[in-house]
């Protein structure tokens, strides 16, 4: 009984472990609905914080796009894989460390085109551009009350922002709705007598040639080319670059395509602009101070969708968000990663246990010791030519008589019929 106890009881582990995996694996937490004090701005979110709309909208229209998940040092490497745009969106999970940022501006600086949005980007992405510096600040902060699926609350208090100058980011957009948590960018003058301990400088506008080129017209016909309503004295375009080479850019300063001056609902005053892209490089930096306009829940809104489009879109080639950051690495056992989320790993689970389960019951003694069966392994032939052998070697032969008189009579008599 003592014996069995040991038995019993493991068989009742046994169970307890195989019932704790199934709950384990079938019983699931809610998850915490989308808000704009903690977002989650992954293109896999489908919730009104995510970016899922832009990266399907770009993937049905023929676009290039891919879920980058691996570290920036992968941007660097040359082929056909090779991203052309690399898309960071809103506060990310994972912050960038110092090697993986200068990976990334070397890539921009061999031509690769970074896109920044959030309302206070990382300074380490920003370099500073021909003795300018980008930073950003918030005027409203996001509440508890904020709900992100609201797109009128999320807009309430900020009227639509038109373009301030036509560029190859405002074509074909006349206003875009910004929300109100949106941040404002401002370019501080980086002057070469003060001491790097003095911070950034004094606020001042950025010069003349960061907001518009000595003609609009040679402007306009850059960007959208000649049209009927341009008039015939107007001087030609530029000529087009030869094939193979790369344009040189308009405008080399850091560009503002939307500024406004608001005032919030509390009566706050916010000045600044909501999209500028500069030179860095042989690349582009572009920096858009508001993820709700390429958010699920903002997308939709004015011509949010046309400037998105115009954001990642405008250098071609395959265009990458940015999933490393978000928390969505990609896995070094692609077998597991194909399997998660599925009864297939806990089955798997269950069944390792059983096996080790029945090699420990296996290599164990449940009772007392037992001594090995000993097998006889002579046949009856071997006894009966044994027997003879000594027999005629003893010469016995009326042993030998006696011994088959027996079975022989037994059978004759049988045959004949006899008692």
């Amino acid at each position: 009984m003592r014996e069995r106890i040991v038995i019993v009881a493991t068989v009742a582990l046994l169970l307890v472990v195989l019932a704790a995996l199934n709950a384990a694996s079938y019983v699931r937490v809610d998850e915490q609905p989308d808000t704009e004090s903690k977002p989650d701005r992954s293109t896999i979110n489908a919730g009104a914080t995510g970016a899922r709309a832009l990266h399907d909208f770009l993937n049905e229209a023929g676009h290039k796009v891919v879920r980058w998940r691996e570290p920036p040092s992968a941007l660097l490497r040359e082929g056909a894989a090779s991203p052309a745009t690399f898309v960071v969106i809103g506060t990310l999970r994972r912050p960038f460390e110092k090697d993986e940022t200068e990976s990334v501006l070397r890539w921009v600086e061999r031509g690769g085109r970074l896109v920044v949005i959030d309302r206070m980007p990382n300074p380490a992405l920003l370099p500073e551009a021909g003795g300018w510096q980008l930073t950003s600040e918030i005027v409203n902060y996001p509440d508890e009350e904020a709900k992100p699926d609201d797109a009128g609350k999320m807009t309430a208090g900020m009227p639509p922002q038109m373009p301030i100058q036509p560029t190859r980011l405002t074509r074909d957009i006349e206003h875009v709705a910004p929300s109100r948590f949106a941040g404002r960018l401002t370019l501080y003058e980086i002057k070469p007598d003060e001491d790097s301990d003095k911070g950034d400088g004094i606020d001042t506008p950025p010069p003349v040639a960061a907001e518009a080129s000595p003609t609009p017209v040679d402007v306009w016909k850059e960007i959208f080319g000649s049209t009927d309503q341009t008039d015939s004295s107007s001087p030609p375009p530029p000529p087009k670059p030869a094939p193979g080479t790369t344009p040189t850019p308009l405008l080399s300063g850091p560009v503002r395509h939307f500024a406004y001056a608001v005032a919030d609902d509390e009566g706050a005053s916010g000045e600044g602009a909501l999209l500028i892209d500069y030179a860095h490089g042989a690349g582009r930096i572009v920096v858009l101070s508001d993820p709700f306009i390429v958010s699920n829940g903002g997308i939709s809104r004015a011509d949010n969708l046309q400037l998105a489009l115009n954001i990642v879109t405008d250098a071609g080639g395959i265009i990458a968000f940015d999933e490393f950051h978000q928390g969505r690495a990609a896995s070094q056992n692609y077998l597991i990663a194909y399997f998660a989320g599925t009864p297939v790993l806990a089955m798997c689970a269950q069944l390792a246990v059983i096996v080790l389960a029945v090699v420990w019951s296996r290599g164990r003694r449940f009772a007392r010791p037992l001594p090995a069966a000993r097998v006889d392994r002579r046949s009856k032939l071997e006894f009966v030519a044994s027997m003879a052998e000594l027999q005629q070697r003893a010469r016995a032969y009326d042993l030998a008589i006696e011994n088959i008189y027996t079975r022989t009579r037994r059978a004759l008599a049988r045959y004949g019929g006899a008692p």
